[in-house]
């Protein structure tokens, strides 16, 4: 054997065993959280809440930073291309991702495989409201006006693609209705047509809305879920309205640029999952109106695959009305 190839050999083997060696000693610095969307909204306060408490566990600080920008595409695209060591990890929102990957306009430059889900943390429900004096009392009276004038009664999202998107295409293809649909560009933006009487009805989620339904200020007129929020437990669901398939949600959990090492990800998952699973988070995630909805491993994995075939139907015939 020559000098190069024991050389080479013994290189080989060194590695071999210096990467468990890191992993175990993962993390020695502090950890960034990549959130994709402004600071104050529910996917950041959600992000927040749980960094705090995971890291106590992993050991080191977890910082989280905003980088808002094109609908969540900015944030994710900085995600995938970070450096897989477990030091750049990201909050990631389904179905943003996915509507994000299936339109070939947005150009992205990651696809569903550019992210490991490594534990999700939140399920939040769509709801369909409007303004606390809004003539609109119930689904029914919303549905019954569309129906009246076609594409005149003005519905709005959170974004082009956004999962209230998508709510509003199941609304319209459950009822046979057409809104006249207003984007904006974030909650804030929406609230403030809902109030200003620039447009009539909001697909949001609860977790955007909850405080604001409790106090009267805004009126939720269905829970996009199969149960009814234990934050709203007066809002009917759409199913118990007959609208059983108009079935929305935003799923917001910790993914990992593709390439981290299974025994990096795992330290990852065990720390973040017993934040989620604690008293602690509970607590504080029910004073906000955010449901916890824990998911890794085969169960999170299946339900990131899963979610990209409902997008595509509704992605699809989105994209064929522009």
């Amino acid at each position: 054997m020559t000098i190069r190839r024991r050389t080479l050999l013994a290189a080989s083997a060194a590695s071999t065993i210096a990467s468990p060696a890191l992993a175990q000693n993962y993390p020695r610095r502090a950890v960034q959280l990549i959130v994709a969307y402004a600071a104050g909204g529910s996917t950041d306060v959600g992000a927040r809440i749980l960094a705090a408490a995971a890291e106590k566990d992993l050991g080191q600080p977890i910082t989280v930073v905003n980088k808002a920008g094109a609908g969540g595409q900015l944030g994710f695209t900085e995600i995938a291309r970070a450096r897989p060591d477990g030091y750049t990890l990201g909050f990631i929102n389904l179905p943003a991702v996915n509507t994000i990957v299936l339109d070939p306009e947005r150009k992205a430059v990651f696809t569903m495989d550019s992210f490991i889900p490594v534990v999700n943390q939140v399920l939040d429900p769509g709801l369909i409201w409007v303004k606390g004096d809004s003539p609109y009392k119930t689904l029914k009276d919303l549905v019954e006006a569309a129906k009246k004038e076609p594409g005149k009664l003005r519905a709005c999202t959170t974004g082009i693609l956004s999962d209230d998107h998508l709510a509003i295409l199941m609304m319209q293809e459950a009822a046979k209705v057409d809104f006249r649909i207003v984007h904006f560009d974030s909650g804030t933006q929406q609230l403030a047509g809902i109030m200003g009487g620039h447009v009539e009805v909001a697909f949001d989620n609860v977790g955007s809305i909850v405080k604001r339904v409790q106090t009267g200020e805004a009126r939720g007129l269905a829970v996009l879920d199969t149960e009814r929020s234990r934050f709203l437990p007066d809002v009917p669901t759409a199913k118990e309205l007959g609208y059983p398939t108009v079935i929305s949600s935003s799923t917001r959990g910790v993914a990992a640029p593709k390439g981290t090492p299974a025994d990096i990800v795992k330290v990852i998952e065990t720390a973040f999952l017993k934040a989620i699973n604690s008293p602690e988070m509970k607590q504080k995630m029910d004073a906000v109106g955010l449901a916890l909805k824990p998911m890794v491993g085969a169960e999170y994995a299946k339900y990131y695959a899963d979610l990209q075939k409902q997008a595509a139907k509704y992605t699809e015939w989105a994209l064929k009305m522009r």
